[in-house]
């Protein structure tokens, strides 16, 4: 949605992510087999889980990359409200039921 602040060139930075998620994932990749041989198992364990983590981010970057750009409305298209629900007529049925205090 459209609310007339944002620039209407903004773009995900998605190659800097990437540069940083392949960063990650070899600095904790490396420290996990590292920790591995110095017999830490903890600690190479979370190095590990950072790096698993690492990988799946690395892999929806890649795939957000190949779906290459969006549609961006230009400059022409004005912002526009936000939609809003007409207000119910009648009673408030259901509205704070979960607010009351029953002694």
């Amino acid at each position: 949605m459209r609310t007339g602040s944002e620039p209407v060139t903004a773009r995900s930075a998605l190659r800097m992510r990437f540069w940083l998620s392949l960063w990650g994932l070899l600095w904790c990749g490396g420290a996990a087999a590292v920790l591995a041989l110095l017999s830490a198992p903890v600690l190479a364990g979370i190095c590990a889980a950072l790096a698993l983590i690492a990988l799946v981010d690395l892999g929806v970057i890649v795939h957000r990359m190949r779906q290459g750009p969006h549609f961006q409305p230009g400059r022409d298209v004005p912002p526009y409200e936000p939609v809003r629900e007409p207000r119910r007529q009648g009673g408030r049925r259901g509205y704070g039921r979960h607010l009351r205090h029953h002694p």
